[in-house]
């Protein structure tokens, strides 16, 4: 958890300084937000798993299944995935989930090919 400050742990546009304490029970983010005024933002880590629909052709995963077959492995079904990690900042995780929920729509996947899912962790 960050606030911008200056060198002294002041705010920059008004020279006062801002309070560090931490009340017991109280929640230390929306404290400082409510004090300071910053919105104070938290790392997420979100995971996109992208995955061809059923019924789309996957020429990867049908080659990789056949050598797996070769190898002596039964398999019923096999699917290529492609996954992405993306690391951001964010007021909650709601807010990181539709960030990311809408890099998947508009660049990551191709909606009329592929489905995604979004997994998103605090870091």
């Amino acid at each position: 958890m960050t606030v911008d400050s200056g060198r002294d742990g002041s705010r920059p546009e008004t020279g006062r300084k801002i309070s560090t304490n931490v009340y017991h029970g109280v929640n230390p983010k929306a404290f400082l937000s409510t004090v300071t005024g910053y919105h104070l933002m938290t790392a997420y880590t979100a995971t996109v798993t992208i995955r061809l629909k059923h019924g789309v052709l996957d020429p990867e995963a049908e080659t990789t299944r056949r050598a797996l077959e070769r190898l002596g492995f039964d398999l019923e079904d096999l699917r290529s995935a492609d996954r992405f990690e993306i690391d951001l900042e964010a007021e909650d995780a709601g807010e990181a989930t539709e960030r990311v929920d809408e890099m998947a729509q508009r660049l990551l996947a191709n909606p009329t090919i592929h489905d995604y899912d979004v997994e998103v962790d605090e870091r």
